[in-house]
């Protein structure tokens, strides 16, 4: 490579392509948007998942298994890891359990599962206990308060009411 030959080809200011010019300029005519179709129009743009006017492919394959969009996120946590985390006397709630790295990532409600020995008397407050979490927390000397979550989903099941047609 030559020094004169560091910059040739590149053009700081490259004009921008005219379409539609007559046909010497190599985009006359159809200004390459081809000979009919819809997208010959102006205005007109294909949205990033058109597949060319077939059924989608998201409507095409079967769909499996259940979402519930609407179900709540409950993190277990088991009664030999709050022994490990907190001191005797302590309070756990979910604000405690959250700090301490008990209850990591994402969650609407604790539950208090009974794996593990607790030999400290606790104040364990939480939104949900087995039995037998709960059985060793107070045999270990300590209380149990349940926290109310939120209200569950109700939907109303029923027949749609129907008009009589009048004059019937």
């Amino acid at each position: 490579m030559k020094l004169n030959d560091v910059n040739k080809g590149i053009r700081k200011n490259t004009k921008r392509l005219r379409v539609g010019r007559g046909p010497g300029s190599g985009r006359g005519r159809t200004a390459g948007r081809g000979n009919k179709g819809q997208g010959q129009l102006a205005g007109w743009s294909s949205p990033s998942i058109f597949e060319g006017g077939c059924m989608p492919l998201i409507r095409r394959i079967p769909k499996r298994g259940f979402h519930n969009a609407h179900g709540l996120i409950v993190k277990a946590v088991n009664v030999g890891r709050l022994a490990e985390a907190f001191e005797a006397g302590g309070e756990v709630t979910p604000a405690t359990l959250r700090s301490s790295g008990l209850a990591k990532g994402i969650w609407q409600q604790v539950k208090i599962l009974g794996e593990g020995e607790i030999g400290k008397a606790l104040k364990v407050s939480a939104h949900h206990f087995s039995e037998q979490a709960k059985a060793k927390i107070l045999a270990a000397g300590g209380t149990v308060t349940e926290l109310p979550g939120p209200a569950p989903l109700v939907r109303k099941v029923g027949k749609a009411s129907r008009k009589k047609p009048a004059g019937g």
